[in-house]
């Protein structure tokens, strides 16, 4: 019998509205929580709007980028933790604005499900709001769909997109890249959110469940372990960029890891120099490697390895651009430096402790 009496409704086919406008209601006091000069609008409407001048710039050149969780949503999905996998879809966007110099402005994301649970969604809304508050960044729309027979039951995706700006002649990477500059890196806050495929394999061969100790962070669950957020570097880095003009390029070390990722910021006449005896790589990647067998040039084509973003710096300023990160609480170290280009991207110099 239909839900009327008389035809199909869409509720029959499995899409309830109503569940839809309750979560739009759950979320607004969220979305008023990120607001910053340039937006101020509320959701609801058929496009967001932001103010370029109010946000108070002269000249800018937009930045655009996008991107996903991956896998790691699965982790969320079956340890049932909704509430952190929000920061991680902004921190990968935002992230990828800032290594080109530009301020994150303004946020929208797309919430894809099988059957919509407003409690659910709002816990991943509330996720995407902490994360633009922490990168300085208004969320100003987004879409939720509810797609019976798309998705299985539970299961659900995300997909984030952020605009920024930088003054015209601001960008990044700079063209005065020479031989010498210092590579500093920032510390990872754990594997973020790339090579989750692989964690999630290694994970079941250990025959561990997520809510088991975690083998490598005692005292905390598996799965909360690995649903740790993304770090979002967006206000230490332009706080450096800013207060030394001292940083020439930024690499933000995602999916493909070191190798793949810095030669992406570098001129083709120059590659990077790690000392891989300077990386402190948190435990759980010594955990994986260990746990799956990983060699350590995988390792370190498919994870942060402690790592989260790189820093190109004049080596005259390498000491004035760590203090300032480390004033805004980024954990900051040498790794490396510029040299002529060889035959890779990244040349390694000693052993990764894994």
């Amino acid at each position: 019998m239909s839900g009327n009496g008389n035809g199909l409704t869409y509720a029959d086919a499995g899409v309830d509205i109503d569940a839809g406008n309750l979560m739009v209601e759950k979320i607004k006091p969220l979305v008023r929580s990120t607001r910053r000069p340039g937006a101020d609008g509320e959701i609801g409407g058929f496009g967001g709007l932001f103010d370029l001048k109010a946000a108070g710039f002269t000249d800018p050149v937009l930045v655009a980028a996008n991107d996903g969780v991956g896998t790691k949503l699965k982790v969320a999905i079956d340890a049932g933790r909704h509430d952190t996998v929000g920061i991680d879809l902004v921190a990968m966007c935002v992230n990828d604005l800032v290594v080109q110099g530009a301020e994150p402005l303004f946020f929208l994301d797309y919430f894809a499900t099988g059957k919509l649970d407003p409690d659910q969604g709002a816990a991943i809304v509330a996720g995407i709001a902490d994360g633009c508050r922490i990168a300085g960044c208004a969320l100003i729309g987004g879409e939720t769909a509810e797609m019976p027979g798309m998705y299985r039951d539970g299961d659900y995706d995300l997909a984030g997109f952020a605009v920024g700006a930088a003054e015209r002649g601001q960008l990044l990477p700079t063209d005065d890249i020479v031989e010498g500059d210092v590579l500093l890196g920032l510390a990872s806050s754990g594997v973020h959110s790339n090579g989750f495929s692989l964690v999630r394999r290694i994970v079941q061969q250990s025959g561990l469940g997520w809510d088991d100790e975690a083998p490598f962070q005692p005292g905390r669950g598996l799965g909360e372990a690995l649903l740790e957020p993304t770090r979002i570097y967006v206000r230490p880095v332009l706080s450096a960029i800013r207060g030394t003009h001292g940083i020439k390029a930024l690499a933000h070390v995602t999916g493909g890891g070191f190798p793949d990722n810095i030669p992406r910021v570098l001129p083709k006449d120059f590659s990077a120099e790690l000392d891989l005896e300077t990386i402190e790589v948190p435990r759980v990647f010594s955990w994986l490697a260990r746990q799956g067998g990983v060699a350590p040039a995988e390792m370190m084509r498919t994870f942060n390895c402690g790592v989260g973003m790189v820093c190109v710096v004049a080596a005259g300023q390498a000491a004035q651009v760590a203090a300032v990160l480390q004033q805004a609480g980024e954990t900051v170290a040498p790794i490396g430096r510029i040299v002529p280009r060889r035959d890779q991207g990244v040349i390694y110099r000693g052993v990764l402790e894994l």
